[in-house]
């Protein structure tokens, strides 16, 4: 009888010192992966406590700021498919080494930059460095621990919402005692001696695997509809979230929070976001995926609305709240994913929901710029709170696709 390959077992199921080894390379994954996951994603937000920062220094209008915004996560999500497919032909570690040190560099360069051209190209190399972040940490963590991967993955997943939460308050601290040009520098410095981690520390990933699968007629029409209105409402739910954030500093501003205090009620939004992640899939295996979507897109809309009309202080203690309820739907849509994508065709739909709601989230917040240039960042901020409610018949269009037995009793909700 043949002998089952190691390199598709859980390091905890090998009983031997090469077991004991594998789960040893398994946790220096998990934690360097983990390390890199929380730099990225606390790049990715740190721009929005310098939007207020660069429109005094640049004199930019809300549509350029979002731009600028734009920019970052636009490339990222344009190249995290062709990323993948290089890593079918290159060790996926060398690929994060390269990408997180590209990622610092572009900031480098932004500390150094002298007008509005060079701070959006500065973003945009940055934003390709962290194109390689997504795909290839998870497959690295996946390819780590098998068939037991679903709780690492969920640790992994954690961490970059702890880098949400860290490293824009870290720069606003940072702002008040330095200017943001060496602030920037130093994130940068930051992100170099990650990369030189993830070059010392972490086992080798190897290369991808192509997929193997060639006959699209495996595809049934039920999960392709299905997956798609997934899709919409994962393009829509990234819209809403990053929407808001672009406008929540100046919101902040306008009622006299200080760059600490607007820092803060970021980190306080991450915080809750994060938290989120964990209550909203431990809910959605509860009442359904229906029944979540829609309390977390009602949830967000009112929440939203409250910001705005309360004063600063009560405006700022709902705001891990309103971080449960923006990051609450993204968890339960991912889960839902592989129940609606064919076996065959998984990787692809996760790829594809990826750089969906990564677009969506880069396009998004120009458009509600526009909106605010035209119409002031509070009718922008309605908008918002208007995109999380046109959710909920999306969500009524999903519900008959769905398995569970909570959405198949509340389809008709």
């Amino acid at each position: 009888m043949a002998i089952p390959s190691l390199d598709f077992l859980p390091p905890s199921s090998i009983e031997s010192d090469t077991g004991r080894r594998d789960n040893g390379r398994a946790a220096r994954t998990l934690a360097v992966t983990g390390l890199n996951h929380a730099l990225h994603d606390g790049f990715t937000d740190l721009i929005y406590v310098l939007l207020p920062v660069w429109q005094s220094e640049f004199a930019l209008s809300y549509g350029l700021l979002a731009l600028m915004r734009g920019l970052y996560s636009g490339v990222m999500a344009g190249l995290q498919i062709p990323v993948g497919r290089i890593a079918e032909r290159v060790d996926g570690k060398m690929l994060l080494v390269l990408g997180t040190a590209l990622s610092a560099l572009g900031y480098f360069f932004a500390g150094l930059s002298g007008g509005v051209i060079g701070l959006g190209l500065s973003l945009a190399l940055s934003g390709a460095g962290s194109s390689t972040q997504h795909p290839l940490a998870s497959a690295a963590v996946s390819r780590a621990y098998g068939k037991s991967a679903r709780g690492p993955l969920g640790i992994y997943n954690f961490s970059g919402d702890l880098g949400k939460a860290a490293i824009p308050a870290l720069a606003a601290v940072l702002l008040v005692i330095m200017s943001w040009r060496h602030t920037l520098q130093l994130m940068a410095c930051a992100g170099l001696l990650v990369a030189a981690c993830i070059a010392l520390l972490m086992p080798a990933v190897g290369k991808g695997h192509a997929s193997k699968a060639t006959a699209s007629s495996h595809r049934s029409g039920r999960a392709r509809g299905g997956f798609y209105w997934l899709l919409a409402i994962g393009i829509f739910d990234s819209a809403v979230r990053m929407g808001f954030l672009t406008f929540l500093p100046f919101l902040l501003r306008d009622r006299g929070a200080s760059l600490p205090t607007s820092g803060l009620a970021l980190a306080l939004v991450f915080i809750g976001g994060a938290a989120g992640k964990f209550t909203c899939g431990w809910l959605g295996e509860r009442i359904g995926t229906l029944r979540t979507v829609l309390l977390t897109e009602g949830g967000t809309a009112a929440l939203i609305l409250a910001v705005l009309v309360l004063p600063l202080t009560p405006a700022i203690v709902l705001l891990p709240l309103l971080g449960v309820m923006l990051n609450g739907t993204s968890s339960v849509l991912y889960g839902t994913v592989p129940e609606l994508a064919p076996p065959h065709l998984t990787e692809r739909a996760f790829a594809l929901f990826y750089t969906g709601t990564i677009g969506s989230g880069a396009i998004a917040p120009v458009l509600y710029g526009l909106l605010g240039d035209a119409l002031g960042p509070t009718v922008a901020t309605v908008a918002t709170a208007a995109t999380a409610i046109a959710i909920c018949p999306l969500a009524l269009a999903l519900a008959p696709h769905l398995s569970d037995e909570a959405d198949a009793r509340h389809s008709s909700v």
